[in-house]
């Protein structure tokens, strides 16, 4: 299979890179040659996107599967696609569970409402870019297009960095602040099995629109903070404390606390979102462990989250060590056994 990267050197496009070299496909990466660096064996195309011309390096390639990673205007994604068309066979675009128009009942599938968003735009938020983006490359390639509206992606190599910061945070010991409860259900996916997912649709041509996410309650808030506690060796003790003392100290859920939304907030369905569909269709999630154990190995060896491959910041995950311990000194929690 000859596999189209654009991008190819950030989180969710480098593990897709590394999932064709590891099928022994012809990987090609689409990027400014900025930003990062490509596996041995991999052709690097540059070029600019946002400009005019910018897409010259693709013209004259034939490639089986490409996979976008785009989530700027929607306007650049539908000239990537027209200038595709005649030369790839199938689109896979990454896009986000972000694109359902809110509010978004726990629970809901593929058919729920999306946001409006032309696909001809120029700018947006980010949701608006993703929608738009879809309707672009569905626009252009029809059925031959398919859409992975992922959720919250975990794994080697995350630039947002909220396993990241959960890891480092428990690394430096002591009491933590674990949001309770220990049992809420986490809702995710590890950049790995989203990769293997997609190119394993776009090699059978699969398209139409997918929550590509984990079952919620895969895993845990407590496990996932157990694991942490475990590949770190570090000497920390969880104090998990309710959602109500958290909330009401106006600490926020998945910003300051990140991963966690619990039971009853309004964002709760980032974390339940209907994924028979894409299980349907061969998606399966490694254990919880794995993806932790793999990303604290990966952080240790790079030192620090990287910055995110070519596209703006994003504001700064976690919560501020001084809120934390005032929190922890006006509340009782129960310490992790």
């Amino acid at each position: 299979m000859r596999l189209l990267v654009l991008g190819g050197t950030g989180f969710v496009g480098a593990a897709t890179v590394a999932e064709g070299v590891r099928r022994g496909w012809s990987v090609t990466v689409f990027n400014r040659g900025l930003h990062g660096a490509v596996p041995p064996g991999v052709h690097r195309l540059r070029g600019d996107r946002t400009q005019p011309g910018g897409l010259t390096a693709l013209a004259g390639g034939e490639w089986d599967v490409v996979v976008d990673t785009w989530d700027g205007a929607p306007r650049v994604a539908l000239d990537a696609a027209r200038a595709l068309v005649d030369s790839v066979g199938h689109y896979v675009y990454v896009s986000s569970g972000s694109v359902y128009a809110e509010p978004v009942e726990p629970g809901s599938g593929e058919d729920a409402p999306v946001v409006e968003a032309a696909p001809e735009a120029e700018e947006g938020d980010y949701p608006q870019n993703k929608a738009g983006a879809e309707r672009a490359v569905r626009e252009v390639f029809g059925e031959r297009a398919l859409l992975a509206r992922a959720g919250l992606i975990l794994g080697p190599g995350e630039d947002i960095g909220r396993l990241p910061w959960w890891l480092g945070r428990v690394d430096r010991g002591g009491d933590v602040l674990a949001p309770g409860p220990a049992e809420l259900p986490l809702q995710y996916v590890d950049v790995r099995d989203l990769a293997g997912w997609m190119l394993d649709q776009g090699a059978r041509g699969r398209g139409g629109a997918y929550n590509v996410v984990g079952r919620t309650g895969h895993a845990t808030m407590g496990e996932l903070l157990d694991a942490c506690v475990r590949v770190t060796g570090a000497a920390a003790r969880l104090r998990w404390t309710p959602p109500e003392p958290i909330l009401a100290a106006g600490i926020t859920p998945w910003i300051d606390l990140p991963i966690w939304v619990p039971r009853g907030h309004e964002y709760r369905w980032l974390q339940e979102r209907g994924v028979e569909r894409a299980h349907s269709a061969g998606l399966t999630c490694r254990p919880l462990f794995e993806t932790v154990a793999d990303t604290w190995r990966w952080l240790s060896a790079v030192g620090t989250v990287p910055p995110r491959a070519g596209r703006p910041a994003r504001a700064p995950v976690g919560l501020d060590p001084a809120r934390e311990a005032a929190l922890l000194a006006s509340v009782g929690g129960v310490q992790s056994v």
